[in-house]
């Protein structure tokens, strides 16, 4: 458990789609989750591949509930970013602010579905074995491998996804692709167009460092491609920060240089070069802007004002939000609490907002 803890905390510092760079000095808690497997036989990717099975792994929190007709009715999907796993958000900036008695997503309400994406924590990757060769998936793929998933737990049906900067452009495939399954859709620190600009500059710059380094051998290296790991890492870093917070905990150049030092030694020991490669390149072809019309679903989008990876001076967020019937978009300013991209999981800035939406869709029964 030590471990995943860990774990989980170094996905809350770097992690998604970058899970996002906050600082916080609190131990996740134990929380009482089951571990569930999925084995998905001969899974066809979207480039044709295919993998005689697909492992995927998830935990859950809570029970399902059943209506009078036998379907579960209080099912949430929770969906990390790139890089994290189930445990992602088990962190205790989101965890212990919405999971708890009286909560917004009270386990003893709800029934919590946190899965490892394909290429992503227990389920199956490029590190198990294949590496180079795995599959190159994508974020359809991802979302299709959920939703069956969801098949095998007997769920037809979902309260709310609810998804974490990688997880947040999956919502927005889950709403295009399987519209009515979800009551409602909350995308976190995301934008729903094509990954472009500086956003798909950084991803293609940390996966040709890890390729231009002589030790990756073309994903056959048996140990870590080190340099170019570690650049790939730094980029990682910058990715998911947020100036102020950074300016506050290194105000110094010592300071600065000993953060990096430590963030170094932390994430290089935990980062697998194949397994970066795959979850960076899954965003390749991720655009559902033609279709966004087609989200029926109400949608509460939420970004922040000091999101390296998602900058507000684009513009996108105001004008695609429109095009959605029943969206509302959420900038978030900055302040002290605000985490740059990792502002997605201090849910104590954004939970009124949540509040506020579960209540808006509640299910007429």
């Amino acid at each position: 458990m030590s471990l995943r803890a860990a774990y989980c905390l170094f996905v809350f510092l770097i992690g998604a789609g970058i899970s996002g760079i906050a600082q916080t000095g609190a131990v996740a808690p134990s929380w009482p989750t089951q571990s569930g497997w999925v084995a998905l036989p001969n899974f066809k990717f979207g480039t044709g591949e295919t993998l005689p099975e697909l492992k995927l792994h998830y935990l859950t929190l809570g029970m399902p509930h059943r209506n009078a007709a036998g379907h579960v009715d209080n099912a949430v999907l929770l969906l990390h970013g790139t890089g994290g796993d189930a445990h992602s958000l088990l962190n205790p900036a989101f965890s212990n602010v919405l999971f708890v008695p009286g909560g917004i997503l009270d386990i003893k309400k709800y029934f919590l579905i946190l899965p490892d994406d394909i290429g992503h924590g227990l389920s199956s990757k490029p590190s198990d074995g294949l590496h180079a060769h795995f599959p190159a998936y994508d974020y359809d793929d991802m979302v299709r491998s959920q939703r069956m998933m969801l098949d095998d737990l007997k769920i037809d049906h979902l309260r709310l996804i609810l998804g974490t900067s990688m997880g947040c452009m999956q919502s927005f495939v889950w709403g295009e692709t399987y519209p009515g399954f979800a009551d409602a859709l909350a995308p976190f620190a995301c934008l729903p167009v094509q990954l472009a600009g500086r956003n798909r500059m950084m991803r293609y710059m940390a996966i040709q460092a890890v390729k231009d380094d002589p030790a990756w051998m073309n994903g056959d290296y048996r140990t870590q491609p080190v340099q170019g790991l570690r650049a790939a890492n730094e980029i990682v870093m910058i990715m998911g920060s947020s100036p102020l917070q950074m300016q506050k905990q290194a105000p110094t150049r010592q300071q600065a240089e000993q953060y990096v030092d430590r963030y170094l030694d932390r994430v290089m020991t935990t980062t697998d070069a194949n397994n970066l490669i795959f979850y960076f390149n899954a965003s390749r072809n991720y655009d559902p802007s033609p279709r966004l019309e087609s989200i029926t679903a109400p949608v509460l989008w939420i970004n922040s004002a000091d999101d390296f990876i998602n900058p507000p001076e684009l513009g996108i967020a105001e004008k695609q939000v429109k095009r959605m019937p029943h969206a509302r978009f959420i900038l978030l300013p900055i302040t002290d609490e605000t985490r740059g991209h990792g502002t997605h999981t201090m849910a104590a800035i954004w939970k009124d907002y949540l509040a506020q939406f579960m209540r808006e869709t509640e299910p007429n029964h």
